[in-house]
């Protein structure tokens, strides 16, 4: 993906009233917050099975789609999406949850494996992995067996705080990639503001 490319961001999740708060929809938490910041509504679009917004971050137009299909069949969304409006597998972002990444932080990538993430597995299968991701993390139970009841789970309070201060700052790298380039969005998104640590003071003056 060149710097100026990006037309679409797809964020994944489960459809429903139950689902809408647990961890697997984080990735409709970060298109919500960016159709709420660019003052968009969602419409139902059946052709695109889901829900479709129009927003214009950086100067230009984007499409943000939240798949009305279960996560496991999200790429047959993403794909009548793409094919609608032309748009190559490396014009669009997948935002999704990600379980290797402890909630709080939050990674761009492109390209690369599922890691067994079902959504992701989905898109794989109808897009390829050509295509962008923002990895949103929600960390892990640390036990495999205990994945799914994880992911379908709501997250804490402090878990949530820095989730959503993750989004915060995904959403401030998005401009700066529509702006500037993919680049410098990276480095601002993975310096963690609490890796990057005050200069020390030097110690007063001692009297002779």
């Amino acid at each position: 993906m060149t710097d100026s490319t990006l037309r679409a961001i797809v964020g994944l999740g489960n459809p429903g009233a139950e689902y809408e708060y647990t961890r697997h929809n984080a990735g409709f938490w970060f298109v919500d917050l960016l159709a709420e910041a660019g003052r968009a509504d969602f419409r139902v679009e059946s052709k695109f099975q889901g829900v479709l917004a129009k927003v214009r971050i950086g100067g230009k137009d984007l499409l943000l789609l939240k798949p009305g299909t279960f996560m496991n069949r999200s790429g047959q969304a993403i794909q009548s999406l793409a094919s609608f409006y032309k748009i190559a597998p490396a014009e669009i972002l997948v935002a999704h949850d990600e379980l290797d990444l402890p909630a709080g932080a939050a990674r761009l990538k492109i390209g690369g494996g599922h890691g067994g993430h079902n959504g992701l597995r989905s898109v794989h299968q109808h897009l390829g992995e050509a295509y962008a991701r923002l990895r949103i993390g929600i960390g892990h139970p640390g036990n495999k067996d205990l994945v799914l009841d994880y992911v379908l789970g709501r997250p804490s309070q402090p878990d949530l705080r820095a989730i959503e201060d993750a989004l915060a700052r995904s959403q401030a790298a998005l401009e700066t990639l529509m702006k500037e380039s993919w680049s410098k969005a990276s480095q601002q998104l993975h310096t963690d503001p609490d890796a990057v640590k005050p200069a020390k003071k030097p110690p007063p003056p001692t009297n002779p």
